[in-house]
């Protein structure tokens, strides 16, 4: 595999999945025979359903914005680790689609080393045990807000998933049809928002002054 830098073996150490190990730990990760590194262009898909990698990846540099069909969910940073979804199903059951929002370079760890690893050492596995636990809770708390919140909830979602320098483009038509809302209910989320200087809006670009200012909506 092609060798990480000074700074990205000081990343990957950082990650959930090598909390608390020592350096030995973390190089002999690093360095591990079927690993390797792949860089990404802007717009460059990592995952997506029927054509994924049964690895565990690390993002080492730039940013990977997560889908579920054509909605944004979450945008992954340097340090975070991917593919968790998909290194023990089958990949109809891999719903979500990772594309590079920004060049990026990753690590990727197949199945079987990262089996044998977790086999291996323990600090590996109560690591991955509490990364797969706080994912849960994550998940669980998200299901939650989206079967509680209005259309003010669903607006402010969607804008801080998909917001870039602050702001989003789009008709308010394809708006509703992404969030599921009716016109009628898109406009009185606008107008709530708008009220709270929460969002500014002119013709299609949606501005979030403070996003989170905007968090506090959910």
């Amino acid at each position: 595999m092609t060798e990480l830098t000074v700074q990205e073996r000081a990343l990957l150490g950082r990650c959930p999945l090598l909390l608390d190990a020592d350096e030995a730990l973390v190089l002999r990760v690093a360095g591990a025979e079927d690993a390797w590194v792949q860089d990404f262009a802007a717009g460059e898909v990592l995952y997506q359903p029927h054509r994924f990698l049964r690895c565990l990846g690390v993002l080492l540099s730039g940013q990977v914005r997560v889908t579920n069909g054509a909605l944004s969910v979450s945008t992954l940073e340097a340090g975070e680790l991917f593919g968790a979804a998909a290194l023990y199903n089958d990949a109809p059951d891999y719903a979500t689609t990772l594309t590079a929002h920004t060049p990026c370079r990753a690590i990727f760890f197949p199945q079987a080393t990262v089996d044998r690893l977790l086999g291996e050492e323990p600090v590996l596995r109560r690591n991955y045990l509490r990364y797969l636990s706080g994912r849960i809770r994550f998940l669980s708390g998200r299901l939650q807000s989206v079967t509680q919140a209005g259309a003010e909830g669903k607006l402010a979602r969607y804008l801080l998933a998909n917001a870039v320098d602050g702001a989003v483009n789009i008709s308010a038509t394809d708006l509703a049809r992404q969030l599921g809302l009716s016109r009628a209910s898109l406009y009185r989320a606008f107008d709530a928002l708008e009220q709270a200087d929460l969002i500014r809006r002119s013709g299609k670009t949606i501005e979030v002054p403070s996003l989170p200012a905007l968090q506090s909506v959910l």
